[in-house]
């Protein structure tokens, strides 16, 4: 089954990938991304282009940028999806994968919006215990750090921090292993999904529209062995 994966840029897309590639009645044709258009930054995540471009190539894979505008209205953002769902379904592509986890409402809401399109939905880590899948991620080599965080669910501490067994026993009770309420949202940079790891620097901290960003940049400077 011909397949494009929704891209988050994050830990769960990531893993996502990593399932798919695993099933042989699966071939993961390319990624897809929604880019803000003010910011050109993915949208909620709040990760640059050049960084989701360095984990396209990374996954051997090519992206495909869906544009809204900010602030983008529901009307617009579906719209601006339903053409782009109509362009991949003639070029022969069967399904869109999601790293969903568990919120059931948003799974519906994209059955709904892809029913009758000829696109299957696909779910691979749907249902997963997500302590379990995040210890499991982590033992197996995905490297991430937190990009962004809602600092009304997390304290704002946890801004940039990497996505490690630290960060699962500091987290709260409260919060989610995984962020899959919004507590946060990571950046992929390493892991079996990649063909390297992506170098990324730490930049400025900045809070926008209630949430706080950790704006990492792409070093695209070679490694020179000590």
């Amino acid at each position: 089954m011909k397949t494009i994966l929704s891209w988050s840029s994050g830990k769960d897309s990531a893993w996502a990938l990593h399932l798919l590639r695993q099933d042989p009645a699966i071939e993961v044709m390319g990624l897809l991304v929604t880019i803000n258009e003010a910011f050109d930054r993915v949208a909620m995540h709040g990760v640059r282009r050049p960084l989701v471009e360095a984990q396209a190539r990374a996954a051997g894979l090519p992206l495909h940028v869906v544009s809204i505008p900010h602030p983008c209205p529901n009307e617009v953002y579906e719209a601006r999806m339903a053409a782009f769902i109509a362009e991949v379904r003639a070029a022969g592509i069967e399904a869109i994968a999601f790293g969903d986890l568990f919120l059931e409402d948003i799974r519906a809401y994209r059955e709904q919006r892809l029913h009758g399109t000829g696109i299957t939905p696909l779910f691979p880590v749907w249902g997963l215990d997500t302590s379990e899948l995040a210890r499991l991620m982590i033992a197996a080599g995905l490297g991430a750090r937190i990009a962004c965080l809602d600092p009304r669910q997390i304290d704002p501490c946890f801004i940039g921090r990497d996505f490690d067994a630290a960060l699962l026993s500091d987290l709260p009770a409260t919060a989610d292993p995984c962020g899959e309420r919004g507590e946060f949202h990571t950046f992929a940079y390493a892991g079996p999904m990649f063909s390297a790891p992506i170098a990324i620097e730490p930049g400025e901290i900045v809070e926008r529209d209630g949430f706080l960003f950790a704006d990492l940049k792409h070093n695209e400077a070679p490694h020179v062995p000590g």
